[in-house]
């Protein structure tokens, strides 16, 4: 039983990671495509490219670095010294 609980979170681990990956390759594509559209109608070809793109990233650093501050404090809170979920006991 423990083999497929293994398993299990192996494979939810690949998921996680493809599915962040496809976000990260598709906002960046799309935000390009966005500045480069924007850059032909105005005549500026390489300017607003360039600053979506670096939105783009600059957007998903940030999203990414909030979404593991969440995920580390829930964390955090379960494991077993701080006496939260994980199954430890409270000090006292």
């Amino acid at each position: 039983m423990d083999d497929l609980k293994g398993r299990r979170e192996l494979y939810q681990g690949f998921t996680d990671t493809f599915v962040k990956g496809l976000e990260f390759a598709l906002t960046l594509a799309i935000f390009g495509a966005m500045g480069y559209g924007l850059d032909r109608l105005a005549g500026t070809l390489p300017i607003l490219t360039v600053v979506f793109v670096v939105l783009g990233v600059v957007g998903l650093a940030t999203k990414t670095y909030y979404a593991y501050e969440a995920k580390m404090q829930g964390l955090e809170a379960a494991a077993p010294w701080r006496g939260g979920r994980g199954g430890g006991h409270a000090a006292g």
